[in-house]
């Protein structure tokens, strides 16, 4: 088996529509046993969370890890903050970003890496409406010309 292969489990596609994505991080999340088995079901969405820095840690909020349905009892609350794992000169750069107007950390994927649960971790500006427009603009363009492209051959 490959070394780093990896196992998306969720991606958050609404992300790059409403955020220019600045750069990004990969995170380690502390997680229980339900929650990491209910991931590896694909139990997951990432819609409209978003992670912030509290006491020098960072936590993600309102990511869905769905119920385990074989756990009889002592079940994870589906929507609870789940703590992130970055190195101290990472969350420091982050604090500092965050700070300036117009930041956000908001993840974008989540995935199995070497058998270990992670999370890409964007810092990402909002968009305004007239950008979103602009990007839907060039991607309808690219499109086109992909398409002329493929019937002039």
């Amino acid at each position: 088996m490959e070394k780093n292969h990896v196992k998306l489990v969720a991606e958050n596609r609404k992300a790059r529509h409403d955020y220019l994505i600045e750069d990004k991080y990969e995170a380690g999340m502390v997680l229980v046993g339900t929650e990491v088995k209910s991931l590896r079901m694909g139990k997951a969405n990432l819609k409209d969370s978003y992670a912030r820095i509290k006491n020098g840690e960072v936590f993600v909020y309102q990511m869905h890890i769905g119920a385990y349905p074989f756990a009889y009892y002592n079940n994870h609350d589906p929507l609870r903050p789940r703590k992130l794992l970055l190195h101290n000169h990472e969350i420091k750069k982050l604090y500092g970003k965050v700070n300036e107007k117009g930041y956000s950390l908001i993840p974008l994927r989540l995935y199995f890496k070497a058998g270990k649960a992670k999370l890409s971790l964007a810092l990402a500006r909002g968009k305004q409406s007239h950008d979103k427009r602009e990007t839907i603009r060039r991607r309808d363009q690219k499109r086109e010309l992909d398409r002329e492209r493929k019937n002039n051959r």
